[in-house]
Formats: structure tokens, sequence, C-alpha cells
């Protein structure tokens, strides 16, 4: 099943490809009013909403148009920081190493770090420019990682069975920033520079995290484009050496890194801008779509 957050309430959303959008609130007494509260409750609580959704399909009355949803970020409000991967395709070290004149360099362990609950915003929400504070506004489509269980030195086995589902984060940058300051946080925690959405996809409809078409447009132009199976640490690598001494809790998201495309290594480098609409895509859940803004509303 898809989720998703309703604008206009702060509730909980299932998506069907031919119905359009069902208000959870609207289909029954007793299930989970919000993102959290579905993730938090459980096995129970998912097939307590598959069991509204069946019984709502024939009514029409109940099901709302997915395009005339406004729709927030599936969860708005983190409980903690998102969690990230740095550094986990091959080509975009290799196109970052270029752009900084140096050699490449693989990491042998995932790179960690993370994006504070206040950069979070959801489809079609803006991302603001920050000119004050960057000169280099760079963009970063990311699949990333729900977790539905609380989980603490997992092996990688069984890694996937800590996880409620997926969602798209696109890890937006201050380049110039990131490079000052000389780590990854500070460049990469601006307001708004994780939006996230437009939904999460349960993890058993997502099926296998490897194998997914992964991209990002800008203004239409096709800037990354790559796949998931190309992660150099895949998705229960990530969980395994995340939660080693380390707990992950229902509702912690784990955005996986970002394949090559990206501003920084192009030649001229294509810095976002004012104006600029991105497209993040991972195939399986769907398009995340922003557009850079000078300051959000």
């Amino acid at each position: 099943m898809k989720f998703v957050t309703l604008k206009a309430t702060g509730g909980l959303g299932v998506v069907d490809a031919r119905r359009g959008i069902l208000d959870i609130k609207k289909a029954g007494s007793g299930l989970p009013a919000d993102m959290l509260s579905l993730i938090d409750g459980g096995e129970a609580a998912l097939k307590a909403v598959k069991k509204a959704v069946d019984a709502a399909s024939d009514n029409a009355a109940l099901w709302q148009p997915y395009a005339a949803s406004a729709l927030l970020a599936p969860i708005p409000r983190m409980r903690k920081n998102v969690f990230c991967v740095g550094r986990n395709y091959k080509l975009h070290i290799e196109e970052g190493a270029r752009a900084r004149g140096v050699p490449p360099s693989f990491p042998k362990v995932p790179e960690f770090f993370s994006k504070p609950p206040t950069t979070v915003i959801g489809p079609e929400a803006g991302v603001e420019r920050h000119a004050a504070h960057t000169k280099q506004l760079d963009y970063e489509v990311e699949l990333a990682i729900v977790i539905g269980k609380r989980t603490r030195d997992v092996t990688e086995d069984r890694a996937l069975s800590s996880v409620f589902g997926y969602t798209v984060v696109n890890d937006v940058t201050a380049r110039d920033a990131q490079r000052d300051h000389g780590q990854w946080f500070k460049g990469k925690s601006y307001d708004t520079f994780c939006p996230m959405g437009p939904c999460i996809v349960s993890a058993d409809e997502f099926g296998n995290p490897s194998g997914h078409r992964i991209s990002l447009k800008v203004n239409g132009e096709i800037r990354q484009d790559s796949n998931t199976s190309d992660l150099l640490f895949n998705v229960p690598q990530i969980i395994a050496w995340l939660s080693a001494s380390l707990t992950l809790e229902p509702g912690d998201v784990i955005a996986t890194g970002t394949p090559s495309g990206v501003a920084l290594g192009m030649t001229p480098q294509k810095w976002l801008n004012t104006g600029d609409v991105v497209e993040a895509e991972v195939e399986g859940i769907g398009v995340l779509k922003n557009t850079i803004v000078e300051k959000a509303s």
C-alpha cells in the first residue's frame, strides 16, 4: 500500500492508482489517525487499514482525486534527525573527487550524517534559496528507508524485517557551506533542505529495494539517472551498520545516498536557483516535486 499525509487535516491517507486517495478517518473508527500512529501500530495497524480500504473500495464518495489532494511530507514532523548515508554510489564518489581535484577514495564502511527535523518539507513545498548563505545550491535524489520497529544490532540477513516502507528524499545541499565547515551536517541542514515524499510505500509492495530506477530532473532536464542496484552499501548493510549499538525506532528515516549527476560534478556546474523546478523520482514510489523559492511561506 501507499500512504500519504493529507495537508488539509494532517491525517493519514491511502493511495489507490484507480480510485485516488482514501482519507482513513472517513473509513471507520479505531484506525490510525496519522502516519506515525500507523507505523507504531505495527502489523495489526496495517491489517486494520487494509481491511478498511477493502471495505471502502466500492464507495466512490469516500475517495478524493489524487491530483486535487495537497500533501505534507509523509512524516511532517520527525521525532529526531533524518539519518543519511554519504558517498554511496561509485560514480557519484568519482564525480565529487574530480570536482574537488582529488583522487577518488571509496569508503570501507557507510559514512553517516544527519539532517534535523526542521529540514523536512513535503511535495510541492518550496525549497528556500538561502542566497545569503550559499552560492552553490545542489540536489541529491535518494531512496529512503522508513524503519517500522525498534531495532538494534540487527544482522544483514534480518535487516529488512525492520523496514516499514520506503520514500523519496531530496538531500538538498549547500556545497560551499559543506566545504567551508569541513563536514556534511551544516551545509545539508538549512531549513527546507529535506523534501520528502510524496508517499511511503509499504515494504511488501515495494519489494526488493535493489533494482529500482532512481532519477532527478531540473526544469525537465534529466540530471541524475541510475538504479538502486548500484548502491555501494545496500539497504540491509546500511541498516546493520547503523543499528550497531544504536537503537533505531519506528518512524526513523534513513536516506541511502545519491547517484552521479549532481550540479557539483557538472561542467559547467549548474547550481539551483530561484524558480527551478526539481523532480526526484524512485521507481515504485513516485515523483517528489519542489520549486526553489526565495523564502518559504
